[in-house]
C-alpha cells in the first residue's frame, strides 16, 4: 500500500498484468460525493463518479455496481446520479429501513437499485441492524433483488437460520470475513456452501486486505479462502474492487491493479475468471 496513483484513493501506477475481457464488472465500490445530502461533518475527496471512472479506465472494467455508503445513509440521489451517468452499465445496491415505502422501492427498481445492503458487521456504525435484514428481505423479493450481507463469520454463524429462510437471493460480502487463521476450516464457511449449494447466494470476492493477517501485496490467508470458494461453487462468484477503501486511512490504500490481479491466480483459470468477471454479474445484476 502507498500513496495514491493516478486514481484517487487507489495506490499504484500500473494497468492489471491481464487484460479483463469485455463486458468485465466490478461488483463492489462506493460513491461518496459532497454535492449531496449526507449527514455527515467530515466531507470526503476523491470519491466521485468521475473519480470512479479513472478507475474504469485503469482496471478496463465495463460494468460497475454501486454500493450505498454510510456517507448518504438512505438518501440515494447519489447513487441515483452515478446510475444514471453509467448508461446502463451501472447497477445499485441501497440502504434502507423497514418503513420504506412500495412507491419509493419501485422508484429505486426503475432506477437500476438491484438489492438492499446490511452492513452489520459493527453494531457501534451500522446504518441497519440485523432485526431489519427478514422483514425488508420479504419486501423486495418480488422485485428480483436481493439482500447483501455484510456480516463477520461469528455473526452468520450465529445468523444461520435466519439466513437460512430469508425468501429473497443473500450475497455475502468480502468473502464471508472469515477469520484469516481459520479460513475455509470456520464454521461460516459451511454455512455459506449450503446456501451457494441450493443456488440461494453468491459471494463477493473482495475486500483480500480485509481478510488477511499477512498483508500485501498476496495477501495468502484471503487467497486460500478465495479458493476455496472457486473450489466450491466458482458459478456464484463475482469481484469487486472496494475502491475508495473507505475503511483504509489516507497513504494507505491498496492498489486496485494488484487486486485484480489476485483473481488470477484465485480462478485458476481463464475460463473461471471470465466467468467471475463477466458471465456470473450478468446474471446476478441483470446486465443485457
Amino acid at each position: 500500500m502507498a500513496d495514491d496513483g493516478p486514481v484517487p484513493n487507489s495506490a499504484g501506477m500500473a494497468a492489471p498484468r491481464s487484460a479483463v475481457p469485455a463486458g468485465a464488472c466490478d461488483a463492489h465500490c462506493h460513491i461518496l460525493d459532497p454535492r449531496f445530502p449526507s449527514p455527515d461533518a467530515e466531507k470526503p475527496s476523491g470519491m466521485t463518479f468521475d473519480d470512479y471512472r479513472l478507475l474504469q479506465v485503469r482496471l478496463g472494467t465495463q460494468r460497475a455496481v454501486v454500493v450505498q455508503s454510510k456517507f448518504h445513509r438512505q438518501d440515494h440521489a447519489c447513487l441515483l446520479d452515478a446510475l444514471r451517468r453509467f448508461d446502463g452499465t451501472g447497477r445499485g445496491i441501497g440502504v434502507l429501513d423497514p418503513g420504506v415505502s412500495d412507491a419509493e422501492l419501485k422508484r429505486l427498481d426503475a432506477g437500476g437499485v438491484r438489492g438492499l445492503r446490511f452492513s452489520v458487521w459493527n453494531p457501534a456504525d451500522t446504518v441497519t441492524t440485523i432485526a431489519m435484514i427478514e422483514p425488508l428481505a420479504r419486501r423486495i423479493a418480488d422485485l428480483g433483488w436481493h439482500a447483501q450481507l455484510h456480516m463477520m463469520g461469528d455473526q452468520i454463524v450465529a445468523h444461520a437460520a435466519l439466513l437460512k429462510r430469508l425468501p429473497c437471493a443473500i450475497v455475502f460480502d468480502h468473502m464471508g470475513r472469515l477469520p484469516p487463521s481459520l479460513g475455509p476450516q470456520h464454521a461460516a464457511f459451511a454455512v455459506i456452501g449450503d446456501l451457494l449449494a441450493a443456488g440461494r447466494a453468491w459471494v463477493k470476492l473482495a475486500g483480500a486486505y480485509l481478510n488477511t493477517q499477512i498483508g500485501a501485496p498476496d495477501y495468502p490467508d484471503a487467497g486460500a479462502i478465495a479458493r476455496a470458494f472457486v473450489g466450491l461453487a466458482p458459478e456464484r462468484l463475482v469481484w469487486g474492487s472496494d475502491w475508495p477503501h473507505v475503511t483504509e486511512p489516507a497513504g494507505h490504500k491498496p492498489d486496485d491493479a494488484v487486486l485484480l490481479d489476485l483473481l488470477d491466480g484465485w480462478s485458476g483459470a481463464e475460463a473461471v475468471r471470465r466467468r467471475i468477471l463477466v458471465d456470473n454479474p450478468a446474471e446476478l445484476y441483470g446486465f443485457g
